[in-house]
């Protein structure tokens, strides 16, 4: 008697089904060629886990299309997962931002991210595949590609397939420092794997928990009356500055001081807000400036308390991304706007808003400081001539940046200059927010701030007193050691007294002496980057880490 269980000798094995990947392998090959020239963050597992689901032998051709339809949205998330493109976490949380853009700014952000000379060479490579696979069996090469980056990333999590190793890029932040000056918890010489470059984010968040700025309680009886004003400009790194060759613009010949290796931490203008108004404790995470912090991290306030008068200005409304309220917020800085009216419009914002003329603004504070009778004031100025997608009154077209950071120079200059003939009394410090990005990467596209790559937080950080006795340097006193925000409150903390205005000398190596150091953490919603043995390293989404490519 037959068995009617047993298997039909005639019919054919479920085994005998393969279909090969048809057009994925396109897909797979042009992951390929993105990876070898640097431009993913390639997971090789989980391509491999889907290939192996596109090649899984199905019996039924009606399965096999729907699985075709199933794996189109897949493919294009791992594809996604796959870039250096932000997060759909990222994407999500800056939603409300990407509405308040002009449209006129979204079509040049699209043009930006669509390199055509890279569409030239998808369509080559279509051809080239076409053509080949009439011969070849593609789907045999690209399984044994893909099996062959598995094998490789054994080694580790993070690998290249470019034909040289990844190098740091071209501006970076020093990290040689005198012996000492970074504490034993925070050693480097353990080998870069995730778990260490981990535990090593974590020591240092860590340390900078136990570290602030110490004020004095009351100023002394012999203290001198002097202004504070802080210029933090939006889009201004050292790499911006390189580009457009302004590195020789008088506008840095009038500093005492310039930070060198200073880094900002961030690449977006809240965060960057946020963290200069608490500088006077260290550094701490993104998500925890968005947290209650000690009183005592407050510059501003720290600086109210010695009785110096807060102040507040920008040069635009504040509105966008609720900047403003945002630094009333996180930052406790409490004072109200200063007015704009009458001061003229000089450019239009990205979204539409305007950009008041700075040079007027900053003439505006200087003839309310010689009619005042108020002995100290702490000033926080924002300004936002350079921000991406700037354009000029009546046009729809961004305004290119070089000229942009011509004119505000040319203010900066004007207004120090004028300020010197006052007679005023004032510490001025210019700490930009992050930079424009203008050159972009391998990893994101110029304009682009979602990951704080080296040359976007690697900002010039001036410091000029106006009203000294002392004679000034012929040139600024150039610090090197890596130093961050804690640094800013640590030198306003130095001279709270206005003393440096007083004496008949001045030694900014001695007041610059052991300035509290920073090693290089920058960090946004979804990205954090470090130097690690002195190249930068990039974890997404709480991901592996792995090197940033140049």
């Amino acid at each position: 008697m037959n068995d009617v269980n047993a298997p039909d000798a005639h019919s054919p094995s479920r085994w005998s089904h393969w279909r090969g990947l048809g057009g994925w392998n396109f897909y797979f090959l042009l992951k390929f060629a993105l990876l070898w020239f640097g431009y993913l963050n390639f997971h090789a597992l989980t391509n491999l886990v889907f290939l192996a689901w596109l090649i899984f032998p199905l019996p039924s051709l009606r399965l096999h299309r729907l699985r075709q339809l199933i794996s189109l949205p897949i493919g294009f998330a791992l594809l996604w997962h796959d870039t250096w493109l932000p997060g759909w976490e990222s994407l999500l949380s800056q939603g409300n931002q990407l509405a308040g853009f002009s449209p006129n700014y979204l079509l040049d952000l699209l043009n930006r991210f669509i390199n055509w000379q890279m569409v030239g060479a998808m369509f080559v490579m279509l051809v080239i595949y076409l053509f080949v696979s009439q011969w070849i069996r593609i789907t045999v090469l690209v399984s044994l590609l893909l099996l062959w980056l598995n094998i490789v990333n054994l080694a580790g999590p993070a690998f290249s397939l470019l034909p040289g190793s990844s190098t740091t890029p071209p501006v970076v932040l020093k990290t040689s420092t005198p012996a000492g000056a970074v504490p034993t918890a925070l050693d480097d010489t353990a080998p870069p794997t995730s778990a260490n470059l981990t535990a090593w984010l974590n020591r240092f968040y860590e340390h900078e928990r136990q570290r602030n700025t110490h004020f004095p309680t009351t100023l002394p009886a012999d203290s001198q009356p002097f202004d504070i004003l802080v210029i933090n400009v939006c889009s201004l790194a050292w790499s911006d500055i390189d580009y457009a060759q302004l590195r020789s613009h008088p506008l840095w010949k009038h500093f005492d001081i310039l930070l060198n290796n200073f880094n900002g931490a961030t690449g977006y203008s809240g965060p960057a807000g946020i963290r200069l108004l608490r500088a006077s404790c260290g550094q701490t995470s993104h998500s925890d400036l968005y947290k209650p912090t000690q009183e005592s991290c407050y510059l501003f306030d720290n600086l109210a308390k010695l009785g110096f008068k807060e102040q507040l200005m920008m040069d635009h409304t504040g509105v966008f991304g609720n900047y403003l309220q945002e630094l009333r917020d996180f930052g406790d800085i409490q004072a109200p706007l200063m007015s704009q009216a009458g001061i003229s419009p000089e450019l239009t914002s990205f979204d539409g808003s305007p950009v008041f003329n700075d040079g007027q603004l900053m003439q505006r504070w200087l003839d309310d400081r010689l009619k005042s009778s108020e002995p100290r004031t702490a000033t926080f100025y924002n300004l936002i001539p350079l921000h991406d997608g700037t354009r000029e009154r009546g046009s729809t077209q961004t305004a290119p940046w070089t000229p942009r950071a011509q004119v505000l120079f040319d203010q900066l200059d004007t207004f120090l200059n004028n300020l010197e003939k006052s007679g005023r009394r004032v510490m001025v410090l210019v700490v930009p927010e992050h930079g424009a990005a203008l050159k972009g990467d391998k990893m994101q596209m110029s304009g682009l701030r979602d990951i704080p790559s080296p040359d976007i937080t690697h900002v010039p950080v001036g410091i000029k007193f106006v009203g000294m006795k002392a004679p000034h340097q012929e040139q600024a006193l150039a610090v090197e050691t890596p130093t961050s925000l804690l640094a800013i409150s640590e030198l306003v903390s130095r001279v709270v007294d206005g003393q440096v205005f007083n004496a008949p000398n001045i030694n900014m190596s001695v007041l610059t002496q052991n300035l509290p150091q920073t090693p290089v953490v920058s960090e946004n919603d979804n990205a954090v980057v470090i130097m690690y043995q002195g190249k930068p390293w990039i974890r997404l989404n709480g991901g592996d880490w792995v090197p940033y490519p140049n």
